[in-house]
């Protein structure tokens, strides 16, 4: 019987053929943000494909990866949710999931049952693990075990070293809903997550935190590597019409607290500040990385110095896709800039840059939402080239 279960027809001896991706960044309630971003997608991909009312994201892309919230989102794609349902499920709970408490109530949560355990558990099920018959694609979670000090990205791949099923700490055994929450264990917001790889072994046993507070808090050239580096053993292929990278930002937002250097501030403001910073960080570092290897069809201005990164043409046209440039894969990058400057270039002069920069703004999801869809208005059909079919 194939590893692949259920998946088989999809996978199984398929190396050389087409491949899609979606990566989709962490950054708290603002996977809001990204959601909009995604429902626009959907829509258009189920009328470009016929896919119809039927259509989900999970049957376009082949793999699916995020870290923290958008492990979330990846996870809920991953079992067939539509991106509207995932919308609903943040509406819903989101402030349960990411509204702050006092310091004090989160030290209580590490010894009794906390909201995002139990609403995870809900929207996934207690029991659903990595394996393929559990999946409609494959999945990524990036997790960071601090037992180690090492960034843990989690695949659902099945021919992946530690997912075979002869092993005891076997990555597939593990439940989702508990992968995911490692995830989204950000410091100051929510407890660790301790996961027992090998029931016998106490050795096997990991505190986790936020896959945030690693390199891969944007997961897409980690993505594109765990796909075609043979020693994970997916061995898909690369160029521009056989693999298609698509990445889902959060929103940009390079200082978040203009008070971060006032002497009057608390240890714990500072540290609270920290993972946004981290994030930035990588989410910069990750873009550019698959913008050099992979040929960029849209994305923002990195910096003033390199620009967008778009091949073009001696008069500024980008360079039709027709013409093969020889890069690693196909590669379009959304995300809002949340700075003041961003917000108004995207007509939104209304909503205050910081009510939706923060990690936990509950509040202020309206406005999460108004910023995902304006940024929806940049997904163009022709940014999917070939793979469209």
């Amino acid at each position: 019987m194939s590893v692949w279960g259920k998946l088989a027809d999809r996978y199984e001896g398929k190396e050389n053929e087409k491949h899609k991706i979606l990566a989709l960044d962490g950054g708290g309630i603002r996977g809001i943000l990204t959601l909009e971003v995604l429902a626009r997608m959907e829509e258009m991909l189920a009328e470009a494909t016929g896919g119809g009312s039927a259509f989900r994201l999970c049957h376009f892309f082949d793999y699916v990866g995020g870290t923290s919230t958008g492990a979330i989102i990846a996870a809920g794609l991953a079992r067939g949710m539509t991106a509207k349902e995932l919308l609903d499920f943040y509406e819903d709970t989101g402030p349960a999931m990411f509204d702050k408490q006092f310091i004090l109530k989160r030290w209580k949560a590490l010894y009794k049952s906390e909201p995002l355990k139990k609403e995870l558990q809900k929207v996934f099920g207690a029991e659903t693990t990595l394996k393929p018959d559990d999946l409609e694609c494959l999945l990524l979670a990036v997790t960071r075990n601090q037992t180690t000090d090492s960034p843990w990205p989690i695949s659902s791949n099945p021919q992946a070293k530690f997912n075979d099923t002869v092993r005891l700490d076997c990555n597939l055994n593990i439940p989702l809903w508990q992968i995911v929450r490692a995830s989204t264990a950000a410091p100051v917001f929510f407890p660790p997550e301790v996961i027992r790889w090998d029931p016998k072994d106490d050795s096997k046993a990991f505190v986790f935190v936020d896959g945030g507070l690693t390199p891969y808090n944007n997961p897409a050239f980690l993505l594109y590597r765990m796909a075609t580096e043979a020693g994970f053993r997916l061995n898909w292929a690369e160029g521009e019409d056989k693999l298609l990278v698509v990445s889902v930002g959060t929103g940009a937002a390079a200082a978040v607290d203009e008070d971060v250097e006032d002497p009057s501030r608390g240890l714990l403001e500072n540290v609270a500040a920290l993972p946004n910073a981290l994030m930035y960080a990588a989410m910069v570092d990750q873009d550019t990385n698959c913008r050099l290897v992979g040929r960029c069809v849209n994305g923002a201005s990195l910096d003033r110095e390199i620009g967008d990164m778009i091949p073009r043409e001696a008069d500024g046209k980008m360079i039709p896709l027709s013409q093969d440039l020889g890069r690693r894969f196909l590669y379009a990058r959304y995300n809002a800039d949340l700075s003041r400057e961003g917000l108004d270039a995207l007509g939104l002069n209304d909503i205050k840059p910081k009510n939706v920069q923060k990690l936990d703004s509950i509040e202020y999801i309206p406005d999460l939402r108004k910023v995902g869809r304006k940024l929806a208005k940049e997904i163009k059909i022709e940014h999917f080239g070939s793979f469209i079919s």
